[in-house]
């Protein structure tokens, strides 16, 4: 097949993992931080999905757009899918890892088969601190999904409020990813 480049986050390749957790004290750097690889996604003809806070949608949709994302234009086409944590995270009110794994998979084998050949995903975590039935599952759900993204070569990125989080959350959050990014910069992580 076609050799697929090699994507790449504030200027540090993932491979061989593919997940990395994001930890942003604002929104303003989480997109600045972020835009230039999901502006990549689009160049490289790859799909991009994004799952984050129902309520945020439309400032979400702005920003991307003021980051060079056009967004109407990939919605349209389906290269851009902006999901709510109630239709993946929580659905029918709780979270449940061994679906959500399915789901990863199946959205992966989904947009192959639509012609993409990678899926960059950003997942808005905010959810797992804010107490929801099964959220006690979700350390070990970002274990497991390591397997899957690593398999597929396909990148995750898991956004955490700096804000929100305690010490203790934020080491059990690191030892489950083995790439982290703060400040703008990815690391290979100690941690995991």
């Amino acid at each position: 097949g076609e050799t697929v480049q090699e994507p790449s986050l504030g200027g540090t390749s993932l491979d061989p993992y593919y997940h990395v957790c994001a930890f942003f004290g604002s929104r303003d750097s989480e997109y600045q931080v972020l835009a230039p690889f999901y502006r990549e996604t689009l160049k490289w003809n790859e799909k991009l999905l994004h799952v984050i806070d129902d309520g945020l949608r439309a400032d979400h949709e702005t920003r991307m757009q003021q980051h060079g994302v056009n967004v109407f234009e990939c919605q349209q086409t389906g290269q851009f899918q902006v999901f709510g944590w109630a239709d993946t995270y929580l659905k029918d009110g709780a979270f449940d890892q061994a679906m959500m794994l399915d789901a990863v998979q199946g959205v992966i084998e989904a947009a192959r088969a639509e012609g993409y050949p990678r899926t960059r995903i950003m997942g808005n975590m905010n959810w797992a601190l804010d107490g929801h039935p099964g959220s006690e599952q979700v350390i070990e759900y970002e274990v497991r999904v390591n397997e899957v993204l690593a398999r597929e070569k396909q990148p995750a990125v898991c956004v955490y409020d700096l804000n929100r989080l305690t010490g203790g959350m934020m080491m059990d959050i690191l030892s489950a990813h083995p790439l982290t990014l703060v400040n703008g910069v990815v690391h290979r992580n100690p941690f995991f």
